[in-house]
């Protein structure tokens, strides 16, 4: 059993994965929009839904559909563990259960009770890396329960509050 990860651990992938995110956002100067994060995370819990894990390579292609403008998917277990993260594999396996933002939120935590809830999906507010930058931004994802199994699925906006978010993607 793997320990959960030191915060200053996840803000060095932070960094790693911002600065390899960067050119690209760059480059294409679009920025993902609430519905389109509400829309591939469905997508992509149709397609575990009918190739169970055998999805999970799909989602881990960086040239894929599921990584698109300034945003990705990632796949957690209800333990916290990461299944998918197509810009940095190494964190699969690991367990993020105690993972806090430099606020001390338990956003992993709070993934969890949101997909465990009656709805099994919304949004969340914390703080990550913004791809380019190496301090802690406001984020805010969306997160979505795989039905009939202990996985959900998440994907993320910079800069944006729930409430905008929740309003933007209906």
């Amino acid at each position: 059993m793997r320990k959960p990860v030191a915060l200053s651990v996840i803000l060095a992938v932070c960094l790693f994965f911002s600065v390899s995110m960067s050119a690209g956002a760059v480059a294409t100067d679009e920025r993902a929009t609430p519905a389109e994060i509400v829309q591939k995370v469905n997508e992509a819990v149709t397609l575990i839904q009918q190739k169970g894990e055998a999805a999970f390579d799909t989602f881990r292609d960086k040239n894929g559909y599921f990584v698109w403008k300034d945003s990705y998917l990632f796949v957690i277990d209800v333990e916290g563990k990461m299944l998918v993260h197509p810009f940095t594999p190494t964190l699969e396996g690991m367990k993020f259960i105690g993972a806090q933002d430099p606020n001390g939120k338990l956003f992993i935590a709070e993934q969890i009770a949101i997909v465990n809830s009656p709805s099994g999906q919304g949004w969340m507010e914390y703080w990550w890396v913004k791809p380019g930058e190496k301090t802690a931004s406001p984020k805010v994802s969306f997160v979505k329960k795989v039905p009939g199994t202990k996985f959900y699925v998440g994907a993320g906006l910079f800069n944006l509050s729930k409430e905008a978010a929740e309003k933007g993607s209906k």
